[in-house]
């Protein structure tokens, strides 16, 4: 049977470069894309519709009309957004995953992906090498929607036999597409202005360390993770992710060796920091590793090398 997918919340950092990896892989008459508002580009032949996943009659009738045989849920409100408007955050990353969950089972949908993120772990998880079980304290709306979301996935999953799969993303760097409102969108930012204007002022502490992984990365992996046959899948909640760790003032040093010029600054008290200081500092994805075969291929001089030189000619 061929494969039908519907992504929602398609226009967002992650779901605009996935949908172009997915119409590659399965034609784009086969990736149907939504969100709440119309895409910046759409090219011939790609099918896009208006969708609010709040909206449940209208979600009913989107799945009626194409028949898809995959669901990917992306729309989600980040977490230095999700601070600003924590009901509406809740209601978003809750609800609609409810109502995704609810018309899988309604229409016989055979797979669906739904991110989570390290935002799931808090104060007390372990700081270096966060293992996949451990204390999960989050301090956000946004790291309590999604762990939240994780025991909804594999609750449906052992009572309705639901193939739910999952990654807790870290940060995601990508020339691609603006950041999206989250705690690691620095990463992003210091390199479109090291560009523009040769200096950064960073809102996190320069020893700051954070997960990140590189968009082409993340691509992959979640594609891996999804054509993985189900009999290899051991995790129904979110799998650990991990490309690799670094600092503000490692990823500095990393850009000055391309433009010297490069100037850094930092902002002291910025809220952000008060989330990140609740994140790991690094992840033992160990499980997606043995299960599914997950190896990151960039790290950070890579990034770095292939951020500039796309950005020059797109910022």
């Amino acid at each position: 049977m061929k494969e039908r997918i519907v992504m929602i919340g398609a226009n967002g950092q992650i779901g605009s470069e996935l949908a172009t990896a997915l119409r590659h892989k399965f034609g784009a008459e086969n990736v149907i894309t939504s969100d709440i508002r119309e895409p910046a580009t759409l090219k011939e032949g790609e099918i896009f519709e208006i969708i609010n996943v709040l909206d449940k009659p209208a979600l009913k009738s989107l799945l009626k009309k194409y028949k898809p045989t995959q669901i990917y849920l992306l729309a989600a409100m980040l977490s230095a957004t999700g601070e600003k408007y924590p009901q509406k955050a809740w209601d978003l990353n809750i609800n609609g995953l409810l109502n995704v969950l609810d018309l899988a089972l309604e229409f016989g949908i055979k797979k669906i992906f739904w991110p989570s993120s390290i935002a799931v772990f808090g104060p007390h998880s372990p700081k270096q090498n966060t293992d996949q079980y451990c204390v999960m304290d989050p301090v956000t709306i946004y790291g309590v929607s999604k762990l939240a979301g994780e025991r909804l996935c594999e609750y449906y999953h052992h009572k309705y036999d639901l193939d739910i799969r999952s990654v807790r993303y870290p940060g995601i760097i990508s020339w691609k597409t603006a950041p999206g409102g989250g705690t690691t969108d620095y990463a992003i930012d210091i390199y479109i202005e090291a560009l523009k204007h040769g200096k950064y002022t960073c809102f996190l502490s320069a020893d700051t360390a954070l997960p990140m992984l590189y968009m082409e990365d993340a691509v992959r992996g979640t594609i891996e993770l999804m054509d993985a046959p189900i009999e290899q899948i051991s995790i129904r909640s979110s799998y650990n992710l991990e490309g690799l760790s670094f600092t503000p003032a490692e990823i500095a040093k990393e850009i000055k060796k391309i433009l010297p010029n490069f100037e850094m600054s930092y902002v002291d008290y910025d809220p952000r920091q008060a989330i990140a200081d609740t994140w790991p500092a690094s992840i033992d994805d160990r499980y997606a590793r043995t299960d599914w075969g997950w190896k990151p291929k960039f790290d950070l001089a890579s990034i770095t090398e292939d951020m500039i030189a796309n950005l020059k000619t797109n910022v």
